[in-house]
């Protein structure tokens, strides 16, 4: 059950839940329609969130704006190297990683790929465990704007670039939960089992 984890004999009888009444199902349904989706927003996104600035400074008069690889290459040239390194692969190679990794999944799937499902289920596990780290800059840029308020003197608001950069890491989460594992093996079973349209009543025991 997707609703309580409760595990269910493949049956025809079993087509609801018997802890909560949720609807069964042998794989999600529309599971990879609905993670294409989810990645192409994403993508779209990730241009903006690297692109507008995340964070404008004002201090004295002075405005100044930090877009994410901007503000890594300012601590590289403050000596900050390992701070830096900490907010690039957090902000930078994470995000993009995890959509490389969602993309493969999803096509490999399409494509009814039987090569090496250990270590695409093992890909997916990694994608959705470091997700949630793409933050750091999101919770800096928060704490930034929370604690420097003076005004007149020092001034710093989150920019766009923050707003399509959060995005984008919702937007991943999202396709990780949407993406059903359990596809990955189908392609070596006989008889491939299609995008989540199958009944949980017509799956075999040992599908799930």
């Amino acid at each position: 059950c997707h609703s309580c984890g409760l595990l269910h004999k493949a049956t025809q009888a079993n087509v609801h839940c018997h802890r909560c009444g949720a609807s069964l199902h042998a794989r999600k349904p529309d599971s990879l329609s609905r993670t294409w989706a989810y990645l192409l927003a994403a993508y779209i996104l990730y241009i903006p969130a690297n692109v507008l600035p995340i964070m404008t400074t004002t201090s004295l008069g002075s405005i100044q704006s930090n877009t994410i690889l901007s503000g890594v290459n300012y601590l590289l040239v403050t000596g900050s190297w390992l701070l830096a390194l900490i907010i690039f692969i957090a902000s930078v190679f994470v995000p993009a990683l995890k959509l490389i990794i969602l993309s493969y999944l999803a096509v490999s799937v399409q494509l009814h790929s039987s090569w090496h499902p250990r270590q695409r289920a093992w890909l997916y596990r990694l994608a959705e465990i470091m997700g949630r780290w793409s933050m750091v800059d999101i919770y800096v840029v928060t704490l930034m704007v929370a604690l420097v308020k003076i005004h007149g003197l020092a001034d710093i608001d989150a920019g766009s670039g923050a707003i399509a950069f959060g995005a984008v890491v919702v937007l991943t989460m999202l396709a990780a939960m949407s993406f059903d594992p359990r596809l990955i093996w189908d392609a070596l079973e006989q008889g491939h089992v299609g995008d989540g349209e199958r009944p949980f009543g017509a799956a075999r025991a040992g599908s799930l």
